[in-house]
């Protein structure tokens, strides 16, 4: 009987790491020596935000994410944690808004400014007062707006409502109180119902965080656990720790039994962290090693052998923290399908890595580019609170399709959109053609974006463009900031022509559909 290799047919086999070039890095930037096991790194398609070196209390700086090149050494921060900041979070529903936590026992809340920053910021927008301890981690929730976990080293994991309107919060909304050590990982499912935790008790749990009871309990022995991380739908969790040869590990487990883990394998004998990063659109986990230059990557499948190596990124620089672009800030016309910030201490450098799958077409390639996760919230906190659970709002990422961006788009408003009801156009989407037709929500939401351009003065309106107040904004002082500001420019124009084509296709479906109506009314 002659052997047969088994072939797996993949459209991500090729999937290769592209290391920025030098002008497209961030230079001289005073990355933070501090040995806390965070990314250390936050970023979204308006920003990157990274922890700084800072005498007397802790800081981080937010840079605009096409200010490359080598940065001012005097650049404003924002500085108003007495203690080192050990993680930093974007909101995932506003470009604009971070959290961050710190030593003194503080979260706080920080609105960055649209114009780029001119001076120091130390007064927070909100102010979490609760735990007794340093706090370590933080994680906005996937789906509810203003909902914000913070885990302490009490051994606290607490919930906040943002959407109180005072200032300094001291009362969490619930405190889980599940755990005996310090919390060293957190994760949410998709629709944020579940969480998931790992312990220095090296112990996975998994929690209904608005009941707070653990559901289920992971002390397998032979795995120490670090990181754990839900893998999307697919109902299974994925950990990176050590094994009792303090060998690096990763394991994968069954979500409604986590007694003994599906798989088990042992990756080398460094002694840096591993971060787990999952796409859950193509499907694809990326393991990144503190303290090397390697990123691996694997492909999810749901049956076994349940995790697929694909290949693995090496570069000679190690990493002390590594960021992530959401997948509304990929560059889709060069098929990039996930991007890493990756912190070079040692050269004060953050180095941008994309992933990118090799195609030959420049057009839009819809098979790697499903409908992924939006901008806009899918519940209201109040609404989470009280038990409801949906989840994300999918957006597509072909460019023109609209709500890519968490801020406000100031658009000249169509004229059919005034005078024609939400009802209507739910009725209408049944004959048009799925890609050129926005959801009901969508609909909502720009009706509302043009309820707050009909508030503004009109001065006010001309003066943002693409998010940025360009009268705030410095002129370009060198030849390469001149060149970005054009290349952003003709972005810019490219974007608006594409979506007064597709505004014009959508009048024209819209007339269609008034004329079929007026016929089948015209039958009865």
């Amino acid at each position: 009987m002659s052997w047969h290799p088994q072939y797996r047919s993949s459209k991500f086999r090729h999937v290769y790491g592209k290391a920025a070039s030098k002008e497209k890095c961030y230079d001289c930037v005073p990355i933070t020596r501090n040995v806390h096991d965070n990314h250390f790194c936050a970023v979204n398609p308006h920003f990157i935000a990274v922890v700084t070196e800072c005498a007397g209390g802790g800081a981080f700086l937010v840079i605009p994410i096409h200010q490359t090149g080598k940065l001012d050494p005097h650049y404003p921060k924002i500085c108003g944690h007495k203690g080192n900041v050990l993680d930093i979070k974007w909101n995932p529903f506003n470009d604009f808004v971070i959290a961050s936590c710190s030593e003194d026992a503080t979260v706080k809340i920080w609105d960055i400014p649209k114009h780029l920053l001119t001076r120091n910021i130390t007064i927070p927008k909100k102010e979490l007062l609760g735990h007794a301890r340093r706090v370590g981690l933080i994680e906005w929730h996937p789906t509810a707006n203003n909902i914000l976990f913070s885990s302490g080293y009490d051994y606290k994991i607490m919930i906040w409502n943002l959407d109180s309107k005072d200032a300094v919060i001291s009362n969490p909304v619930k405190i889980l109180d599940a755990h005996k050590d310090v919390v060293l990982s957190m994760s949410f499912n998709t629709d944020g119902s579940l969480l998931a935790t790992a312990c220095r008790d090296r112990k996975i749990r998994l929690i209904d965080p608005r009941a707070g009871t653990v559901l289920q309990e992971a002390s397998y022995k032979s795995h120490r656990v670090n990181k754990v991380l839900f893998l999307g739908n697919v109902k299974k969790l994925f950990s990176t720790g050590t094994s009792r040869w303090n060998n690096r590990q990763i394991a994968l487990w069954d979500q409604n039994d986590l007694s003994v883990p599906l798989l088990e394998e042992d990756l080398d004998g460094s002694s840096g962290l591993l971060f787990p990063f999952y796409d859950s659109d193509t499907h694809m986990l990326y393991v990144v090693g503190k303290g090397d230059g390697n990123i691996r990557y694997y492909e999810i499948s749901p049956e076994k052998p349940y995790l697929n190596y694909l290949m693995e990124y090496r570069s000679h620089l190690p990493q002390k923290g590594i960021g992530m672009m959401p997948k509304r800030g990929l560059e889709v016309s060069a098929c990039e399908i996930f991007r890493f910030y990756k912190l070079i201490p040692t050269k004060s450098l953050i180095e941008p890595i994309s992933m990118i799958v090799p195609r030959r077409s420049e057009s839009y390639q819809e098979d790697i580019y499903p409908l992924t996760t939006g901008a806009q919230p899918a519940l209201t906190a109040q609404e989470w609170l009280n038990g409801v659970n949906k989840g994300p709002l999918l957006v597509s990422l072909r460019p023109g399709s609209g709500a890519m961006n968490s801020i406000p788009q100031f658009l000249e408003p169509q004229p059919l959109m005034k005078t024609t009801d939400l009802s209507q156009q739910q009725g209408w989407g049944g004959r048009m053609p799925l890609e050129d037709v926005q959801k009901p929500r969508e609909i909502e939401d720009s009706r509302k974006q043009l309820k707050v351009e009909e508030k503004l003065p009109k001065n006010e309106q001309m003066r943002l463009s693409n998010g940025f107040d360009i009268f705030e904004c410095p002129p370009p002082k060198t030849e390469n900031e001149l060149l970005q500001m054009f290349y952003r420019q003709q972005e810019e124009i490219r974007r608006l022509r594409e979506l007064v084509n597709q505004r014009d296709v959508q009048i024209k479906q819209l007339e269609l559909e008034l004329r079929n109506l007026c016929t089948d009314a015209g039958s009865y």
